[in-house]
């Protein structure tokens, strides 16, 4: 691997982080890192995912697309959002033990992300000369409720959907969707003591992506709003069985 390179891809908006192979790049993983972190926040998993894995090393490549918008609350230190939270809501909903309701929503900046983040994967795919089959897709909290809509949407699937900490959000569209996805493979994991996204929101997401026909491998832990040890375990896994064999 060669050193981390930033980026904004011809007919793109988004800047983006790219560690790539010094061989011919087979294989293409994105990353989409969460609500209020700065752009590189996942860069560091490439790294350890490749010592962990050295068929990752060879001949695959990382992205790690930077959100849009820089919300006031996070300017201060550089946090990043695909879309703005509506934070009164959520708190009212909280209040009201009401939390289950969010799998209803359809944030307003959802769409824009997504055709952003699509103008992206293109250019990616057309830098390194990959189909859709060759490329995983993925990312943590915010960052995984965007790829799991976007995934849904693709014209041809990819080669899996990796969901770290997210939820289920636009259910009744998402529910609609999924079915064209029957059979994709889908690496989810979450921790149960989350006091961010609750359990119940993994829980939900994965039981409409099962009965979609989905392939689900579901990875609870014993922990909060995070990347634990077993989930890079789990990650190396995927990647190396989806992009190397």
């Amino acid at each position: 691997m060669v050193g981390v390179k930033t980026a904004q891809l011809p007919g793109t908006s988004l800047t983006v982080r790219l560690l790539e192979p010094s061989a011919e790049v087979r294989g293409l993983v994105v990353l989409c890192h969460g609500f209020g972190a700065p752009g590189t926040d996942l860069v560091g998993l490439a790294p350890e995912l490749n010592r962990m894995r050295p068929e990752l090393a060879a001949n695959v490549a990382w992205a790690f697309p930077e959100a849009p918008l820089t919300p006031p609350e996070l300017a201060g230190f550089g946090g990043r959002a695909w879309w703005k939270l509506d934070t009164g809501r959520i708190e009212q909903l909280m209040r009201a033990g009401r939390l289950r309701d969010l799998a209803n929503d359809r944030p307003e900046g959802l769409a824009p992300a997504r055709r952003k983040l699509r103008a992206t994967l293109d250019a990616l795919l057309l830098r390194y000369g990959l189909s859709t089959s060759q490329m995983v897709i993925g990312g943590f909290s915010q960052g995984a409720m965007l790829t799991t809509e976007t995934a849904l949407r693709l014209e041809e699937p990819p080669a899996a959907l990796i969901t770290l900490s997210g939820t289920l959000l636009n259910m009744e569209e998402w529910t609609k969707l999924a079915p064209r996805r029957a059979g994709l493979r889908v690496l989810q994991t979450h921790g149960r003591s989350d006091p961010l996204l609750p359990f119940f929101g993994a829980e939900a997401l994965r039981d409409m992506l099962v009965a979609a026909g989905l392939e689900v491998d579901f990875r609870a832990f014993d922990g909060e709003h995070t990347i634990a040890p077993v989930v890079m375990h789990a990650l190396a896994e995927t990647l190396s069985s989806s992009l190397t064999e």
